[in-house]
């Protein structure tokens, strides 16, 4: 009789403690790989949801960010679930940015998004390599200016109540 009850107790232990898959709260994982126009992972790169305040930055080395879920700035989680469309924004420096619209599915969630190199037009009117003209409010052009010193200010006018020092 102990041996039945034992068993029957082993038995209800190894069924009850079971999770099931449906009773998961984690979200579904999504991997994003960002990469140039050659294939070679971009280290820079950054990968952000629009609504989030957080930027989640790539694993250097093979470009990649995964999640399941967001957590959004007023302390909300998003979780990935099947059939939710996710929106993110991919950035680096050098490159121009990428907004990318995601269905997720059920498994295999992998994501290559391929950055385009940024091409800067030069600017009409630059004369020479130093680089592009910040004017500040206070700012008077003259001519030679910055090629002489300064005078040096005048002294201070001499007080009548005070006699002369005499040396």
């Amino acid at each position: 009789m102990f041996k039945a009850l034992k068993a029957l107790l082993v038995g209800a232990l190894l069924l009850g403690g079971t999770a099931r898959a449906d009773d998961t709260t984690e979200g579904i994982p999504v991997k994003v790989f960002v990469v140039d126009q050659a294939g070679k992972p971009v280290q820079t790169a950054v990968v952000r949801q629009p609504q989030e305040a957080d930027r989640h930055r790539v694993n250097t080395f093979d470009g990649s960010w995964e999640a399941s879920t967001l957590y959004m700035p007023d302390g909300s989680e998003v979780q990935f679930t099947k059939g939710m469309t996710l929106e993110l924004e991919i950035s680096a420096p050098g490159y121009v940015n990428q907004h990318v619209k995601y269905e997720i599915r059920k498994k295999k969630n992998n994501l290559t998004v391929t950055l385009a190199p940024m091409v800067l037009a030069p600017d009409v009117g630059d004369e020479g390599d130093e680089g592009p003209i910040i004017g500040f409010q206070h700012d008077v052009p003259l001519d030679g200016a910055g090629t002489t010193p300064a005078p040096p200010p005048d002294p201070p006018p001499a007080d009548p109540s005070t006699p002369p020092s005499t040396p």
